[in-house]
């Protein structure tokens, strides 16, 4: 195993009290999954929390650093943050940072629009929007 991988591991272990916690590669990271929400991300073997208007605060105040990246020659602040330093002692010392992280995540899943159910699905619509020949 690889240090990355014990890394995540003990991310995994860290956050295991807010849910059953799952964890998906992506762009050269990995995202922390709560339960199906995206928690955290993993980058460069450090931890950042999902983190909301009504969360930010607490992380900068805490000594957090936010995740930021270049995008395209200019620097992009992500709204994930990494807890205090303390926290990643134990489950115990993280689960407060972990609940916020869950928090947030729950709100922006709560403000997505729900999606539509497509009426007449599997019916074809042309341009203009009337019905079609179906398949």
């Amino acid at each position: 195993m690889g240090s990355r991988d014990e890394d995540i591991a003990w991310f995994r272990e860290l956050l295991a009290p807010i849910g059953q916690i799952t964890v998906r590669r992506m762009f050269g990271g990995a995202g922390v999954y709560a339960d199906g929400l995206i928690v955290g991300l993993e980058v460069g073997g450090a931890l950042y929390l999902k983190t909301d208007d009504q969360t930010r605060q607490a992380f900068a105040d805490a000594g957090g650093q936010p995740f930021v990246y270049d995008g395209k020659g200019q620097p992009v602040t992500m709204s994930y943050w990494t807890p205090p330093e303390e926290a990643m002692d134990s489950p115990e010392a993280m689960q407060p940072w972990a609940r916020l992280a869950l928090a947030a995540s729950l709100r922006a899943a709560a403000a997505k629009p729900a999606r539509a159910k497509a009426a007449g699905r599997g019916k074809s619509k042309k341009r203009d929007g009337t019905p079609g020949k179906g398949p």
